[in-house]
């Protein structure tokens, strides 16, 4: 069993900002799974679906950004669900836009949902797809930039990255993660 966790800010106002590319990529595969809508519980709307040949909880914490890791221990815990089990997908400044990185472990780069999911689950030991969204311009401060919505351009090329990070996260339930980042983290630059 495994936990998809998509990172994002909930409401109205944030769900086109590229701090909530993990809830695009979760809505992505609730579509793909053909879940149930989610129920919101536990501090987040969860969805559970057998896809890809097993047991899978999606998960987008309604907590905001910053206390994500409360909303993702909850359900790792209702689920025993073990950290290696657990995916999360979310926004990563460090890679320019269009790219990904598919790591297990490894630390937070300063990402306030990372350091929340670290603190509660106590170890850095579970599955990331940093989706990468480029560094901000010289004169925005990086929390404008994350709380921003993605540029007109961006947004032409949006849903292609959306639904290749989704198939990343298939690829790592049904594969496992080494096999999956073999083959994504090999992906030239857009």
């Amino acid at each position: 069993m495994w936990l998809c966790a998509g990172l994002g800010n909930p409401g109205q106002q944030y769900a086109g900002n590229r701090h909530n590319a993990g809830f695009m990529v979760v809505d992505e595969l609730l579509r793909r799974a053909g879940a149930q809508p989610p129920r919101t519980k536990m501090g987040a709307e969860l969805s559970e679906a057998t896809w890809a040949g097993t047991k899978v909880v999606f998960c987008k914490p309604m907590e905001f950004m910053n206390v994500s890791g409360q909303a993702i221990s909850r359900a790792a815990g209702f689920w025993k669900i073990p950290p290696r089990q657990i995916l999360v997908v979310h926004d990563d400044m460090d890679l320019d836009f269009g790219r990904f990185k598919l790591i297990e472990g490894g630390g937070t780069g300063g990402h306030n949902g990372l350091k929340s999911i670290v603190a509660e689950l106590g170890t850095e030991a579970f599955c990331r797809i940093r989706f990468g969204i480029g560094r901000p311009p010289a004169n925005w401060q990086g929390a404008d930039f994350v709380l921003a919505d993605f540029s007109a351009e961006e947004r032409k090329i949006l849903p292609d990255l959306v639904e290749e990070a989704a198939d990343a996260v298939e690829a790592i339930v049904k594969d496992g993660i080494t096999v999956a980042m073999n083959r994504f983290n090999a992906k030239k630059k857009m």
